[in-house]
């Protein structure tokens, strides 16, 4: 086992989920002690630490995304009208690095943002690699034509344990889609149960 899917596990365990749907992990296989020698069973927690592992969870989820910048999201979440939890997973779900994960250019958001990183994604026909760039709905996303031929590529395309979300139009033949709209909730496919309404509760203590 190589030691990045070995500490994805290590997240998985310590959060008792199996956070990114990976028929190998430990949590989908009935282990649910937390890493170490002398590991145990979760105890009964606070509503403060509830809130804490929903915030956790929420930020390994996409990436372990820093605490500054959920907090960030937070902020423009309250600012924003409608439902703060909702506003709250529709910017995570605008992120670039989510959206090459979820279009399935990438097996992992961790690879996805190395992939990013490395120059092999375009927005609207101009190279991005910023993985927190906010893309727009109506924003196309592909991967630029010299990437097209990476093994890694077309190792998550193949990959049959995830599917398209339909707030995406693909071009499969074209390495591209489009991001047609901020989705809700409900939409996004969490291989399990999120709580941004803790999330959010954690931040407005």
């Amino acid at each position: 086992m190589s030691k990045r899917l070995a500490s994805k596990f290590k997240i998985n365990r310590r959060l008792g989920v199996d956070l990114w749907g990976m028929s190998k992990s430990p949590v989908a296989k009935g282990r649910k002690t937390r890493p170490g020698q002398h590991g145990a069973e979760a105890g009964k927690t606070t509503d403060y630490g509830t809130q804490l592992l929903a915030k956790q969870k929420l930020k390994a989820y996409y990436g372990n995304v820093s605490e500054k910048q959920l907090h960030k999201y937070y902020v423009e979440a309250i600012r924003r009208q409608g439902n703060t939890d909702e506003n709250l997973i529709g910017l995570l779900e605008c992120r670039l690095d989510a959206i090459v994960y979820r279009m399935k250019f990438a097996s992992t958001v961790f690879a996805s943002r190395q992939f990013i990183n490395h120059g092999h994604i375009t927005v609207n026909g101009k190279r991005v690699n910023i993985a927190s760039y906010m893309v727009k709905e109506g924003d196309v996303i592909a991967i630029r034509e010299k990437s097209r031929e990476l093994a890694i590529v077309a190792a998550a395309i193949a990959n049959q344990e995830r599917s398209y979300p339909d707030y995406y139009e693909m071009d499969e033949k074209g390495f591209s889609g489009k991001f047609v709209r901020v989705p809700k909730l409900a939409d996004v496919p969490y291989p399990c149960a999120m709580e941004p309404n803790l999330v959010v509760e954690f931040y407005s203590r």
